[in-house]
């Protein structure tokens, strides 16, 4: 029974990081609602060897919330506890006494700033942990700090832990009760430390020893479908994501035969898409595939429509009926497995003392439809996404295939802008062909690896406006094509990446001279935000 540390969620929009950061120190983490946690859980997720809690409250937590938040039964569990931005009041309430919260602001986006807090006291969860010292030799952090609150005073029981110039407590501890909060953000990329920060809360404080490994988990894995699958047949959407394909390699390696995939090419893929999925999964793993070419069903469906949500919701639709008149052919089948992930799970819950609704809705979760009459099977339900890319090098894929770029479930219909045509689709595929070799061919000299595993995602947008350009053959009057790279390390936001100009140069010519259609290519230097990474 592997030692865990549960994050409860109060409505934190980065609270997947703090979970993520949990695992990356080796350690299991479940993320619970804050509405869903009860004095029974708790005594549950005790009976299941659980060594800490942290508490992952909202931006700003008022004291009507406080007892939602941090429910007092949660202090009696006798395990470390770290309270983070908007559950520090929280727990000070709770636990503490004379507590004296000022709201300094409302809530909103400009709320969470760059700070340099002081680390006092000597405490076990900062102790040693710095960014650089001052000229008294003390240590000093940059963080992500929240500025909508603050304590007005140290509460009972508690001592000091960090403090700014204008927030004079950013920190406070009872390590007597084991008991930590701090009024930033570990998770963010602005607190330099904060994984740091966070393995030494579970390692340390929480006394975890990190026994959460992949090759550990593919035996867990194996044993668990095999128990749940019995002799059963298993059928999978096999889309060429890394989910899926992590996916069907970890079940086929429990059930050989008993898996059929089913991949549906809707003429949205990637070049030479096809035949590398089917070569990679039928030829090389020999796992049962029927590939189901309905380019031609989803472009008729498809024409006319510019809507980028409407897109979407034909795609989708169009998807899972192609896919369930061939999973209605496969004697047996009694189970439908999905790459679903943790991220899908925890955005599609409720989070938040005061919230109703889901942060974002998923197509792979929250049930199936009724006529297909088959049992759900999710062997990564609880992996973050480099959890799954680590587990697939584990199962022996190719990094090249593990380490793809995110890719849209729509595919290329949400990278063509307006309408979507046939021609639009090949001038697309082999343009963003050609960029994605020439950043696999090409090393950035800072990080040493290929500029292709230097950005976090790169593709090409077809942009159905035309302009002039002049080729060898005279005057043209074509289509354009955008190119967009970015970094990132939470997909929330993201920066442009700045790919050297020779490099861009040599792929704006190639796609001009190799792609028929195209007389323009531009590059985006959008952020996210305001921009979203996808265009559509």
């Amino acid at each position: 029974m592997h030692q865990t540390v549960i994050v409860i969620d109060g409505g934190s929009p980065t609270v997947q990081l703090l979970g993520r950061y949990v695992r990356e120190s080796g350690v299991y983490c479940e993320i619970i609602p804050c509405q869903k946690v009860t004095q029974e859980l708790i005594q549950q997720y005790l009976n299941k060897n659980l060594k800490g809690i942290i508490l992952a409250g909202p931006q700003h937590c008022d004291s009507q919330d406080y007892a939602t938040i941090a429910p007092k039964y949660v202090f009696e569990a006798g395990v470390p506890i770290l309270a983070v931005a908007g559950s520090m009041p929280a727990m000070a309430a709770q636990v503490g006494s004379n507590l004296n919260v000022h709201v300094r602001c409302s809530r909103n986006d400009n709320s969470v700033t760059t700070a340099q807090i002081r680390a006092r006291g000597h405490t076990a969860l900062l102790d040693g942990i710095q960014d650089h010292t001052n000229s008294e030799g003390h240590g000093l952090l940059f963080v992500a700090l929240e500025t909508s609150f603050c304590l007005s005073e140290v509460p009972d029981n508690f001592v000091l832990m960090a403090s700014t110039d204008d927030f004079p407590i950013a920190g406070i501890a009872n390590e007597e009760k084991g008991l930590y909060g701090i009024q930033f953000y570990p998770e963010l990329n602005i607190t330099s430390q904060g994984a740091a920060i966070i393995n030494r809360f579970v390692r340390t404080i929480c006394g975890c020893v990190g026994d959460w490994r992949m090759s550990d988990y593919i035996n867990e894995a194996i044993e668990t479908i095999r128990a749940q699958v019995g002799d059963d047949q298993v059928i999978l959407g096999l889309s060429g994501g890394v989910d899926s394909s992590v996916a069907a390699t970890l079940i086929h390696k429990a059930i050989g035969n008993q898996l059929t995939c089913v991949f549906v090419d809707h003429g949205l893929l990637r070049l030479n898409e096809s035949k590398q999925v089917l070569d990679m999964f039928g030829s090389n793993i020999g796992i049962n595939i029927i590939h189901v070419d309905a380019s031609d069903r989803f472009m008729t469906q498809l024409s006319g429509v510019t809507d980028p949500e409407e897109k979407r919701k034909i795609i989708g639709r169009e998807f899972v009926e192609v896919f369930q008149e061939h999973a209605n052919s496969i004697p047996g089948a009694k189970w439908l497995a999905q790459g679903t992930i943790y991220p899908d799970v925890i955005e599609s819950a409720t989070t938040g003392p005061n919230k109703g609704v889901a942060v974002k809705s998923h197509h792979n979760v929250g049930g199936l439809p009724d006529t297909l009459h088959l049992s759900l099977l999710e062997p990564l339900r609880d992996l973050f996404k480099h959890e799954v890319r680590d587990l697939g090098i584990a199962l022996g894929l190719p990094h090249s295939m593990v380490y793809r770029h995110p890719f849209p479930g729509p595919g290329l219909g949400v990278r063509i802008l307006g309408e979507i045509k046939v021609q639009y689709a090949e001038i697309l595929r082999h343009a963003d062909s050609i960029f994605i070799e020439e950043l696999r061919n090409s090393t950035n000299n800072s990080t040493g690896k290929s500029w292709y595993d230097s950005v976090s995602q790169a593709f090409a947008v077809f942009v159905p406006v035309r302009s002039v350009g002049v080729t060898d053959h005279g005057r043209a009057y074509e289509y354009v094509i955008a190119l967009r790279a970015v970094e990132t390390v939470d997909y929330m936001t993201a920066q442009w990446a700045n790919i050297p100009y020779s490099l861009l140069n040599r792929v704006s010519e190639r796609i001009i001279a190799e792609v028929s259609g195209v007389s323009r290519v531009v590059y985006d230097i959008s952020g996210k935000p305001p921009a979203t990474i996808e265009w559509e």
